[in-house]
């Protein structure tokens, strides 16, 4: 990939909605809510607090959740991508 995050951002790629409510309805493209579950592909190296850098929590690889509204989207080489603070990460996944 050729996104380098800077300071305390992490580059995510958004996981697919659910086609299908647990109870087996199908939902259409229109009512399907926005995923905020989504894979970390890349880190930046943290932010510098009173001349410290500041380590990251997430790593590539992880599965997180994400705040609703968080972030930059960019399109990378035809792929999808956002753009996020470490502090709109809510959870990794496990």
């Amino acid at each position: 990939m050729s996104i380098k995050p800077l300071g305390s951002r992490v580059v995510i790629k958004r996981l697919e909605a659910e086609e299908k409510t647990k109870s087996g309805i199908v939902l259409t493209g229109a009512a399907k809510e926005r995923p905020q579950e989504a894979l970390v592909v890349a880190v930046g190296p943290g932010e510098v607090v009173d001349g410290k850098v500041v380590p990251m929590e997430v790593k590539v690889d992880d599965k997180v959740l994400y705040s609703k509204y968080a972030g930059t989207e960019v399109k990378v080489d035809g792929e999808e991508f956002v753009i996020v603070k470490q502090d709109d990460i809510l959870a990794i996944v496990e």
